[in-house]
C-alpha cells in the first residue's frame, strides 16, 4: 500500500476515535457490527427468501454471493495480501472489540454485507433493498469505529461485494433462464 494511503487510513481512524467515538454510540455500533458476523444475518435472510416463491431467486443470488464473498474475500485476498491489521500499525489507535485473528484486508463483514445486500437492492427492489444497502454501509462504517479496519479494507469490501453479489445475480438469472431484470 501507497505510503500516502497509509497516511489517510490512519488520519481518518485516529479521527473516529478522537471525535466520533462516544459513551452513547459505541453500543450501538457494536450491535451492528455483529449483524455482520459470519454474516448470519444476511444467511438467515436469504433463506428466509428462499422459503417464499416469489422470493426464492433473491434468496438463492443472496447465499450464492455470500458463497462468492467467502471465497473471494476471507479465503483468497486476506490470505494472499496479508494486511496487518490497524491497531497493529497504527500508534495510538485502540479496538473497541475483541482483536480478530485474521487478515485486515478485505473487510470480510463489509463485503459480505454489499454481496447479499446488492442482490436485495436489485432483486426485492423499493425500500427494503435500499434499507439493505443503508444496513451493509452501517456494518462497513462500524468496522472503522471499532478500530478493526482500514478505509481501504472497507471500500474495497463494498467494491468486492458489489461484484460478487453481480456475479451471483448473473448466474441466477442464467439458471432460472430470465429475460428481464428480477
Amino acid at each position: 500500500m501507497p505510503e500516502w494511503i497509509s497516511n489517510i487510513d490512519a488520519y481518518i481512524l485516529l479521527f473516529i476515535q478522537e471525535v466520533v467515538r462516544t459513551p452513547f454510540l459505541t453500543p450501538v455500533i457494536k450491535v451492528i457490527t455483529m449483524l455482520g458476523d459470519s454474516a448470519i444475518f444476511w444467511i438467515v435472510i436469504s433463506l428466509i427468501l428462499l422459503t417464499i416463491p416469489k422470493t426464492r431467486k433473491a434468496g438463492s443470488a443472496g447465499l450464492l454471493a455470500l458463497l462468492f464473498s467467502l471465497i473471494v474475500n476471507n479465503i483468497i485476498l486476506k490470505n494472499l495480501i496479508g494486511r496487518i491489521r490497524p491497531y497493529d500499525m497504527i500508534e495510538g489507535l485502540i479496538p473497541l472489540i475483541e482483536k480478530p485473528r485474521d487478515f485486515s484486508f478485505p473487510s470480510g463483514h463489509t463485503g459480505s454485507s454489499f454481496a447479499a445486500a446488492w442482490v436485495l437492492f436489485r432483486r426485492l427492489r423499493g425500500w427494503k433493498g435500499v434499507l439493505a444497502l443503508i444496513l451493509a454501509g452501517l456494518i462497513g462504517l462500524s468496522r472503522l469505529y471499532l478500530g478493526v479496519h482500514y478505509p481501504t479494507d472497507v471500500l474495497f469490501g463494498v467494491i468486492s461485494g458489489i461484484g460478487c453479489g453481480h456475479v451471483a445475480e448473473l448466474i441466477v438469472k442464467k439458471i432460472f433462464k430470465e429475460t428481464t431484470a428480477p
